[in-house]
């Protein structure tokens, strides 16, 4: 057994994807999760406080990688420019973390208690982008709004990776936010142009 606390992180996601993939999460228990990997069930406490957690990590490091390349942005680039840059910055962790993520966006997506924890990950990272804004000088209206538009467009982008990952993921967000920037283009035309009366 591997003694690199990483390694032993990265173990026992493994083997609760694996057991949650064939024995279903409610029917898994972190004992089990233990024994699959070959740890004690105390090691198993020492890395995640519940057979829950063990489906989400790395996210400090996505969310410090994220905001520094936000902040390291050319000054003269508005926040959803930023945005673009930033998600570049963390496509490799995307690509290095896709043979588990992948499987495992079916299993939060089947139980409401990890759906309502991948929400609040996802609140904790739109916090720290909307924090990174306002260290760059943006308003807090214009800092809330570039972080909730830019993670729901990295979404979007993500999704379609995973439904065709021939196509780079650098390729996929580079089309949402081009998506994105035809809605602010249509949004912005007058109203008269758009059939309203």
């Amino acid at each position: 057994m591997p003694r690199d606390p990483e390694k032993v992180r990265r173990r026992l996601q493994e083997a609760a994807l694996k057991l949650y993939q064939t024995r279903g999460y409610d029917g898994t228990t972190a004992a089990d999760i233990a024994a699959e990997a070959g740890v004690t069930q105390r090691t198993f406490f020492r890395h995640f406080p519940d057979k829950r957690e063990v489906l989400f990590g790395g996210e400090d490091e996505f969310i410090s990688t994220l905001t520094s390349a936000v902040a390291s942005a050319p000054p003269d680039l508005g926040p959803l420019e930023a945005l673009v840059r930033a998600f570049a910055s963390v496509e490799p962790l995307f690509i290095q973390n896709r043979p588990f993520t992948e499987p495992r966006r079916h299993i939060i997506a089947a139980h409401p208690a990890l759906q309502e924890r991948a929400q609040t990950k996802s609140r904790a990272v739109t916090s720290a982008l909307v924090e990174a804004f306002r260290q760059r000088g943006v308003s807090d209206q214009a800092a809330n709004l570039a972080a909730q538009v830019g993670m729901a467009t990295l979404g979007q982008a993500v999704a379609a990776w995973f439904e065709n990952g021939s196509t780079d993921l650098g390729v996929h967000v580079e089309h949402a936010f081009k998506e994105l920037s035809d809605l602010v283009k249509f949004a912005q035309r007058p109203g008269d142009e758009r059939g309203v009366r």
